[in-house]
C-alpha cells in the first residue's frame, strides 16, 4: 500500500507529534464511509493493531487499514493558511476529510 504526504502535511504532523506524550502514536489514515466507487477519508493519531499496515511516507509512518484499496494511493495535504486538512485518492472517487 502506497501513502503520499505534501510537504505541508509533513511539517504540521511532525509539529503535533512533537507535542504528543505517547512516542508509539502515529497518524491513521481511515475511510469514515464509502459509497460504491468513492470514500470519505479522515485522520487522527493512533497505535497499529493486527489489521493494519505501517508504511512510511515522507520519512514518517503512517498507519493504514490492509486491503482497504481506498486507501491505497491517498494523499494528504495542509492548507496552514486555512488550517485544514484534505485526504484524496486519484485512483479512486473520493470527497476528501468532511
Amino acid at each position: 500500500m502506497k501513502c503520499t504526504l505534501t510537504d505541508n502535511a509533513v511539517t504540521k504532523i511532525k509539529e503535533i507529534l512533537a507535542g504528543v506524550e505517547d512516542k508509539e502514536l502515529k497518524l491513521r489514515v481511515y475511510v469514515s464511509h464509502a459509497h460504491g466507487d468513492h470514500a470519505h477519508y479522515g485522520l487522527g493519531l493512533d497505535k497499529p493493531s493486527e489489521k493494519d499496515e505501517v508504511v512510511e511516507a515522507s520519512g514518517l509512518e503512517v498507519i493504514l487499514e490492509k486491503g482497504n484499496e481506498f486507501l491505497d494511493g491517498v494523499i494528504i495535504d495542509y492548507n496552514p493558511e486555512q488550517d485544514n486538512w484534505s485526504a484524496t485518492n486519484p485512483d479512486k472517487g473520493n470527497h476528501g476529510d468532511h
